[in-house]
């Protein structure tokens, strides 16, 4: 792994630090069951489904997740988390 990949690793390490609880739950509900849709997040992680969509809006929104359609559902999203440094 280059110094620059690191680098990059752990600037989204450190905004996933930074961001709410239930953010961090979404996230490491994505590293252990991924591709998962926003329905599919809100029943494992038994959060609204409104705090799970905002969740998945910070997490967008911060570079830690990947969001694309649904091949099976064109109307739905499917989100996959990208690497993030470990401490």
């Amino acid at each position: 792994m280059t110094a620059f990949s690191e680098s990059v690793e752990q600037q989204r390490f450190d905004r996933l630090m930074s961001l709410s609880p239930s953010a961090k739950l979404v996230f490491v509900v994505l590293q252990n069951d991924h591709p998962l849709t926003t329905q599919e997040i809100h029943e494992e992680t038994l959060l609204p489904p409104r705090t799970a969509r905002y969740a998945l809006n910070k997490l967008t929104d911060a570079d830690i997740i990947n969001k694309r359609v649904n091949p099976h559902e064109p109307r739905s999203q499917l989100y996959t988390p990208q690497p993030v440094a470990e401490r």
